[in-house]
C-alpha cells in the first residue's frame, strides 16, 4: 500500500532524527571506560510506582553515576506514558532518582511518530490526556484537532453523560475541515467522549456532518500508541492502561461496521520500531562516551511481561533475523529482516520494515529482564515453565490483537526481585565492577 511505502527508509529518519535531537539536547559527559553494553529502562513498576520511587531504584542510580554525577554506562528510559513531553518526564524522573536525568534519554510512546512525516501535514484527531495539542506540534504534526475541538465545533455528538448535553436550544454546528487521520495518544478520561467522537470520524471519513457508512473501507489511517493493557500505580492490583481503550474502540467500530478496525502503526512497547529508536539513543550515548567499539549487548529492564519482556525478547528475534539476512544480501540483493521474525503484523512492527541497512553494525542481541516489583509477582502468577504452553485461562494473552501471540516470547532472560538487583547482574554479566 502507498501508505506504508515511507517505512522503507525509517532507519535514515531514525538516525537524522535522533541527531537533531542530540544537537538541541543539553550536552552530557559520561565517565570514560571501555564498554559494549547499554540498559533500557522501563520506568512504572521499575523505578517508581505512580508518584512514589521503588526503594531499590534510588540506590541502584547511585551506583550507575560516578562521584561527579555523571553516568558510568549508556542508560535510556523507554516508556509507554505518553501524556507529557520528554522535558517534563526528564525532570520528573531527575527529581525522583536524585540523579540529573535529560530529555535525550527518555523515549515516550510517541517519540518515533516524528519519523512519520508523511502524516505531519494531514489534519490529524488526537486523542490522549495532557498537553496532547503540544505534544502533537512537537512531534511535527502541523493541523491537530483535540476532541474537544470536535465537541465544540459539532456540539450534539456527545450526549452520553446528560450534563454535557446542550441545553434549551441546539447551538449551531461550526464544522471543520475534513479530517485526514486519527492518532490515538494514550487512555483518554472521558472514555465514552473519545469512542463516540473516533467512531463518528471513521465512519464519515473524516467528516461528521456526513451520515455514517461502512461501504467505504477501510477507514481514514489510525496510529496508536502505547499498547499496555494494564499498568502498575500505587493500588496493589494493575489498572487499565491504553491498551484497553484500544479494544473497547476495537469491539465497538467491528460491532457497528462487521469489520476490522485498522491501524497504519502501533508504536510503543513491544512494537520493534520502538526498541530500533531506543538503541540509536544507546547508539548516540555510547559515542559521546569515547567507546570506540559499537553497542554489542543491550539489557532492557521491565516490569510486565506482555510489554516489556515480549518486545525486547521480540526485538531481540528481529536483531537476529537482521544480522542472518545481512550477511545474505550481497547474494540475494537485499531481504527484508521482519520477514524471518515472529509473525507480526506491519502495523505491528511499526513499521520497522527495512529499517537497518547493510552498513549499520548491528548490537549482538537484546536480553530481558523482568522485575517482580510491578504488574508481574512472583506471588500472583507464574511464568510458563513450557515455552511451547498454548493460551489458556491460567496464561491469558494480554498483547494487541496485532501481535501474533508467541509463548516463547515472554519468557525472561533473567527474573530478579528489582532493578537494583537487575543492573547488579548486567554488570556481573558483562564483568564490570559496579561500585
Amino acid at each position: 500500500m502507498q501508505r506504508m511505502r515511507c517505512f522503507k527508509s525509517v532507519w535514515q529518519l531514525l538516525k537524522s532524527s535522533c541527531e537533531g535531537a542530540a544537537k538541541c539536547s543539553r550536552s552530557r559527559h559520561y565517565s570514560q571506560g571501555p564498554g559494549s553494553f547499554g540498559l533500557l529502562f522501563d520506568i512504572d513498576g521499575v523505578l517508581v510506582r505512580g508518584r512514589t520511587p521503588i526503594p531499590a531504584a534510588k540506590q541502584c542510580f547511585r551506583n550507575l553515576v560516578d562521584r561527579n554525577g555523571t553516568y558510568k554506562v549508556p542508560v535510556v528510559f523507554v516508556t509507554n506514558a505518553g501524556n507529557c513531553m520528554r522535558q517534563t518526564k526528564a525532570e520528573h524522573l531527575s527529581h525522583l532518582l536524585e540523579v540529573e536525568v535529560s530529555p535525550d534519554q527518555v523515549m515516550l510512546s510517541h517519540s518515533p511518530l516524528r519519523m512519520l512525516t508523511q502524516f505531519h501535514k494531514m489534519r490529524v484527531l488526537v486523542s490522549g490526556q495532557g498537553p496532547v495539542e503540544e505534544v502533537a506540534h512537537n512531534l511535527g504534526f502541523e493541523d491537530v484537532v483535540t476532541i474537544d475541538m470536535l465537541r465544540e465545533a459539532y456540539p450534539v455528538l456527545d450526549v452520553v453523560d446528560h450534563n454535557r448535553r446542550p441545553k434549551d436550544t441546539i447551538p449551531p454546528t461550526k464544522g471543520l475541515p475534513p479530517i485526514d487521520a486519527v492518532i490515538l495518544f494514550g487512555e483518554p478520561v472521558r472514555w465514552e467522549t473519545n469512542l463516540q467522537l473516533i467512531v463518528d470520524v471513521l465512519l464519515t471519513r473524516g467528516n461528521p456532518d456526513n451520515s455514517w457508512s461502512s461501504t467505504q473501507y477501510p477507514h481514514i489511517p489510525v496510529l496508536a500508541c502505547n499498547m499496555d493493557l494494564l499498568w502498575m500505580a500505587e493500588a496493589k492490583n494493575p489498572r487499565f492502561g491504553h491498551g484497553m481503550f484500544l479494544v473497547c474502540l476495537e469491539s465497538l467500530y467491528k460491532k457497528v461496521t462487521g469489520y476490522e478496525l485498522k491501524y497504519e502503526a502501533l508504536i510503543g512497547k513491544p512494537s520493534v520500531v520502538t526498541y530500533n529508536y531506543a538503541e540509536l539513543l544507546i547508539r548516540q550515548q555510547a559515542e559521546r562516551l569515547g567507546w570506540e567499539t559499537p553497542v554489542k549487548r543491550l539489557y532492557a529492564i521491565g516490569d510486565n511481561p506482555m510489554a516489556d519482556i515480549y518486545g525486547a525478547n521480540l526485538y531481540n528475534s528481529y536483531l537476529q533475523a537482521a544480522r542472518h539476512t545481512k550477511a545474505q544480501m550481497s547474494g540475494r540483493g537485499g531481504v527484508d529482516p521482519s520477514a524471518e521474525t515472529h509473525k507480526t503484523t506491519s502495523a505491528g512492527l511499526g513499521g520497522a520494515a527495512g529499517a537497518y541497512g547493510a552498513e549499520q553494525e548491528l548490537p549482538e542481541g537484546c536480553s530481558s529482564m523482568l522485575v517482580c516489583t510491578g504488574v508481574y509477582s512472583r506471588d500472583q502468577q507464574e511464568l510458563p515453565s513450557d515455552a511451547a504452553q498454548t493460551v489458556t485461562e491460567q496464561q491469558i494473552f494480554h498483547g494487541h490483537r496485532d501481535f501474533h501471540f508467541e509463548p516463547s516470547l515472554l519468557q525472561p532472560s533473567f527474573v530478579v526481585q528489582d532493578v537494583k538487583e537487575a543492573v547488579e547482574t548486567v554488570f556481573q554479566q558483562e564483568g564490570w565492577p559496579l561500585e
